[in-house]
């Protein structure tokens, strides 16, 4: 179970998250502002946090700045009524992950969660699990069930890039920049091969399958 810390100094809105979260599935913890988030931090693991900016004793931007001089990875997913770009910016250049604009839905936030926590298990551990299929980036291996596959370099790394944001469409040129590099001599015709090459080796995955969008690019989608 993930442990979210919800950092908000309205009662009424850190119940109403903190309910929400465990609906979901989630263990909250509620903190009334950043010395308070600290305190908690300090004493058990958190895999996540959210995070009001206007705050009484520590502001969301102090408390954010904190963690990452402190070289935390946590996740920060910052709630508030602010909403210029100034805000924003200030925001991201402090460190946080993922911003909302109060009022809050609710459902987006819980999906806001669940793609920031995805994205930093596969940055710690570096692999990704679908079902029955595993892509260890360290490795360059795919694992389905009791097989495994070790790779060449770039089917792996376009395998893992595409694999990392399902459904997320990907042009011929954001993935040649990506795993070939902008100074790359090579010409998008090999993308087409690498993806033709993947195809044909996971055509039969229960798990996932590459699909093309006609006139856009790529992308991974799950079976079933």
């Amino acid at each position: 179970m993930f442990t979210i810390l919800v950092v908000e100094d309205d009662a009424k809105l850190r119940q109403l998250f903190c309910t929400v979260l465990t609906r979901h599935g989630y263990r909250a913890v509620p903190a009334m502002n950043g010395e308070d988030a600290l305190a908690k931090l300090d004493k058990e693991y958190i895999d996540l946090m959210i995070c009001d900016i206007m705050m009484p004793v520590m502001d969301g931007f102090e408390l954010t700045r904190m963690i990452r001089d402190n070289n935390s990875q946590l996740p920060v997913l910052m709630v508030t009524a602010r909403e210029t770009f100034a805000d924003k910016q200030q925001g991201f250049l402090v460190g946080i992950d993922d911003y909302m604009v109060k009022p809050v839905n609710v459902n987006e936030m819980i999906l806001r969660v669940g793609a920031l926590l995805r994205r930093a298990k596969i940055i710690s551990e570096r692999k990704i699990e679908w079902s029955e299929t595993v892509l260890d980036y360290d490795a360059l291996t795919v694992i389905q069930g009791p097989e495994s596959i070790v790779l060449p370099q770039k089917e792996f790394y376009l395998l893992y890039k595409m694999v990392s944001y399902p459904n997320k469409i990907f042009t011929k040129q954001q993935l040649m920049d990506e795993i070939w590099g902008m100074d790359s001599e090579s010409d998008e015709h090999t993308v087409v091969v690498h993806i033709n090459r993947l195809r044909e080796r996971f055509r039969d995955n229960p798990d996932f399958e590459i699909v093309t969008v006609r006139g856009l690019g790529y992308k991974v989608v799950k079976r079933g």
